[in-house]
Formats: structure tokens, C-alpha cells, sequence
């Protein structure tokens, strides 16, 4: 449901089912469309768009009659004015910057809010690609977790490693530390480990 402070998810969520739904075409005409097909599935579609808005939002989009013109609508109102989508990216890229790995914070956490980030982006026309968020997240992990930085520093081109490797490879270090008891002294069924002295 779109309610007004949560248009990029709405409409990713809302592209992304109307193409598996094949009836995308009708917001965004390909070149070659039949305008016949895109008349057929315009009503469903605009009644789809209808039914995902909040109350106040649905009573000023109902006098579009088509479905793209709905879509534009909404598009207008949220992000296309030039200056508004200018300022919702620098903001962006300084809350990007910004950015840190709270103590305490798994790397799933953060990597969902790197993730949430790079469709914050998408959402208002610019990327934010792998190379870019690779470097944010080993910039920011965990002392703990140096030695794993350093290595995927040192013996991997971290320019072309997905955000998915590179989470994948501290994920496993960090469970591998935890594992031997190393975070903190800790192993993962709860027991500490003894000193050499002590056993």
C-alpha cells in the first residue's frame, strides 16, 4: 500500500509484479507494442494501481483514466521534479557516507541497510554498484574482522567481487572466529575455551 513516505519499495514491489504478471507494457509501452494488447490489459492494471494506494492518495490519482497516466502521476508527485530527486541523492550519498556498523550490529543487519541503500538509489534513477558498496562494508567491519579485510585486500581484486562475495567471505570468517572462540573468548555453544595453562 502506498502511503506517501514509502514510494521506492511501493513501486519496485508494484513494477515487479505487474511484469511477472506480463502486464507491464501497459505503464511503459514498449516501442513495438500493439496498442490493441496495451488497451486490453490498461484496466486491470490502473485497477491494480487503484488498489495499492492509501485513501488520500487513491481520490487524487481517480480522474486518470489510464493506467500510465496514473503511474506518471504518482511518479511526478514523488520523484521526477529534477531539483527534489537532486536533493534526495546528495542527502543519500551523505547518509551513505556516513554510514557505520553500530557495535553490537550483525553483518546481515548492516549489509541490509548497504543493500536498502544501493534500491533507495535505483529508485531515484542512480546506482550505487558493487565495487562501491564492497569497499563501504570492509571499510567499516568490526576490528574483529581485520584479518579477513586484509586478506580480501591483499589476494582478491575487490574492484570486481560482488557485494555477495564479499559479505559471504567476512559472514564465514566471523562464524569461523566465533566457532574457535575468538570473539570475545566464546565459543558458539556458550562454553569458554581453556588456556593452554589451564588445561
Amino acid at each position: 500500500m502506498l502511503t506517501g513516505e514509502n514510494y521506492t519499495p511501493w513501486a519496485i514491489k508494484v513494477e515487479a509484479n505487474l511484469d511477472t504478471a506480463g502486464l507491464w507494457e501497459a505503464v511503459v509501452p514498449a516501442e513495438d507494442a500493439v496498442a490493441a494488447v496495451i488497451s486490453k490489459k490498461d484496466k486491470p492494471v490502473r485497477a491494480y494501481l487503484l488498489g495499492m494506494l492509501a485513501e488520500d492518495l487513491l481520490l487524487q490519482v481517480a480522474s486518470n483514466k489510464m493506467a500510465t497516466e496514473v503511474w506518471s502521476s504518482l511518479k511526478a508527485r514523488f520523484v521526477v521534479a529534477d531539483r527534489v530527486r537532486a536533493m534526495r541523492l546528495a542527502m543519500l550519498r551523505s547518509d551513505f557516507e556516513l554510514l557505520r556498523m553500530e557495535s553490537g550490529e550483525t553483518l546481515d543487519a548492516f549489509a541490509g541497510k548497504i543493500s536498502g541503500m544501493a534500491s533507495l538509489y535505483a529508485g531515484l534513477g542512480s546506482t550505487l554498484d558493487d565495487p562501491t558498496m564492497v569497499k563501504k562494508l570492509l571499510d567499516t567491519a568490526p576490528d574483529r574482522l581485520y584479518a579477513a579485510v586484509a586478506g580480501m585486500e591483499q589476494f582478491c581484486d575487490v574492484n570486481s567481487m560482488s557485494f555477495e562475495e564479499d559479505l559471504e567471505r567476512l559472514k564465514a570468517f566471523d562464524e569461523r572466529l566465533r566457532w574457535r572462540g575468538q570473539a570475545g573468548g566464546e565459543r558458539a555453544d556458550g562454553q569458554l575455551m581453556y588456556t593452554v595453562a589451564q588445561w
